[in-house]
């Protein structure tokens, strides 16, 4: 790596202007205009856009390595069109090599008809079959599949929450040395989309995966892992404090403890105030505050006295009011993921507190239509982009990959348009700004300066004024980690 580039005629988002940028030992040295001298290193990028390198907040990376190698229903709109799928499938591809078929990203919060066991035994036989939400807090098996992972399941198939987590756990017992290989390819892939670092909060004891992988030669975006609270003790016990390097590669730093107290919005166990509209079948009919808020305060306050900062799961109103007072009584900072639905009164806390907000902008989109029916009345106040940031909370824009794509220019669109189709805007009211979004992707840079760590992405198209479906799948035409390529096609 030489230590040492320009990059040449570069311009800067909403900028017409071309400014040459020295980068030396990792890091901006100097922006100048461009003027026509060329150092002996440099790249010309002849008037493309650079912005800072994106992150990605809320990666299940693992998880999304092996959802690209998994068999995907998510355009099923029934239990029928998902066994239809399935049977497809099994006719023209047949089982895999080993383990169960597994499907992903099913959504059937909608659908008019119900999932059962017997549906998925009449088109897969004696062979194992698990399909997998897009939330993942759902999984649908048949007979011989619940058999192979070990899951209790009814007539309906289903397993909600922890069983799920089992069942996928029971799912992802592969050799080290496939999964390390999947998660290269995955990381090269993320690389390309202009991704310099991501947040994994991979539901296992994470910090050894990554050595691993990284001592194998990984090197194309920074990590910062977290833990949950099975683990915290002995994270605690071996040093790990957020924000801190882990191992000599500068790749590598610790992250968050993360706790989940409520469910889902598809799977209709997120906690809100008002009850779900069709409580038939639903055991907690506004859904499941899966941690008791004593037993939450406990947790945190052992995590921020061991020097680990929190993430609190927390989707449905009534769990983000829970995870704000004990945030408040605590007197942490930290972050809520998703807070997809909030109250009026606690939309300013966040601010207050010193709480960032986690978000999936994308989430918003595929769950537009489940939002309305499942928190009908109550969807002006459901991804509340806008009232957050003009009550001064920062927001940190993720994917909850495999749930939506590891693509921050998906999430930058449905931040920025709220709608992913040819429908009108969702909700227009809390659309962001095209600046927003991009510091909500890039840790709070919207812009290049000098100092900066050389963390960038080059790209073909102003992102300020791009159209929704220009920005969803902005051309990125090359990525740099600390000055060095990770992806270039200049």
């Amino acid at each position: 790596m030489a230590e040492r580039l320009t990059l040449t005629g570069a311009r800067f988002p909403g900028s017409d202007g071309l400014v040459d940028i020295a980068l030396a030992d990792g890091r901006v040295e100097a922006i100048t205009p461009a003027n026509g001298v060329r150092p002996e290193e440099t790249v010309a990028l002849d008037g493309r856009y650079v912005v800072p390198g994106l992150w990605d907040e809320h990666v299940h990376f693992t998880q999304w390595t092996l959802f690209r190698s998994r068999f995907d229903v998510s355009a099923a709109r029934s239990a029928a069109e998902a066994a239809a799928l399935v049977r497809g499938h099994l006719q023209a591809d047949g089982m895999p090599a080993a383990g169960p078929l597994v499907g992903v990203g099913f959504r059937d919060a909608v659908w008019p008809d119900r999932p059962t066991a017997a549906l998925l035994d009449e088109v897969a036989g004696s062979l194992p079959v698990v399909l997998l939400s897009a939330d993942l807090h759902t999984a649908w098996l048949n007979t011989a599949g619940a058999q192979a992972t070990g899951a209790a399941i009814g007539e309906d198939g289903l397993v909600r929450e922890d069983d799920a987590f089992a069942v996928q756990g029971a799912l992802d017992a592969l050799p080290d040395a496939v999964v390390d290989a999947w998660a290269e390819e995955a990381a090269d892939a993320a690389a390309t989309r202009g991704v310099v670092g991501i947040v994994d909060l991979e539901m296992t004891w994470n910090r050894d995966v990554w050595l691993r992988r990284v001592a194998a030669g990984s090197d194309a975006i920074r990590v910062q892992f977290g833990v949950y609270p099975v683990d915290l003790d002995r994270a605690i016990a071996e040093g790990l404090r957020t924000g801190e390097a882990v191992g000599e590669s500068g790749l590598l730093t610790m992250g968050f403890l993360k706790i989940l107290i409520d469910g889902s919005l598809n799977t209709r166990t997120a906690y809100c105030v008002d009850p779900y509209p069709d409580p038939d079948g639903l055991p907690h009919p506004n859904g499941l505050l899966t941690v008791p808020e004593d037993e939450l305060e406990e947790v945190l306050r052992r995590s921020t006295g061991g020097g680990i900062l929190p993430t609190v799961h927390a989707i449905g109103d009534a769990a983000n009011r829970v995870a704000l007072d004990v945030f408040e009584r605590v007197g942490t900072p930290g972050r809520i993921e998703h807070a997809q639905l909030l109250t009026g009164e606690d939309i300013h806390r966040f601010e207050k507190l010193g709480v960032i907000v986690s978000v999936q902008p994308a989430h918003a989109m595929d769950d537009r239509d489940v939002a309305d029916h499942h928190w009908a009345g109550r969807t002006g106040r459901a991804f509340p982009f806008r009232s957050l940031t003009e009550f001064g909370a920062r927001l940190a824009f993720g994917s909850d990959a495999p749930v939506s794509p590891l693509d921050p220019w998906v999430g930058m669109a449905a931040a920025v348009f709220r709608t992913a189709d040819d429908r009108p805007a969702w909700h227009p009211e809390q659309l962001v700004d095209p600046q927003v979004a991009l510091a909500s992707s890039a840790r709070g840079r919207a812009t290049v300066s000098v100092g900066d760590v050389a963390d960038l992405a080059v790209v073909e198209a102003d992102p300020f004024t791009a159209t929704v479906d220009q920005l969803r799948t902005m051309p990125v035409a090359a990525t740099l980690l600390g000055g060095r390529f990770t992806h270039r096609t200049l």
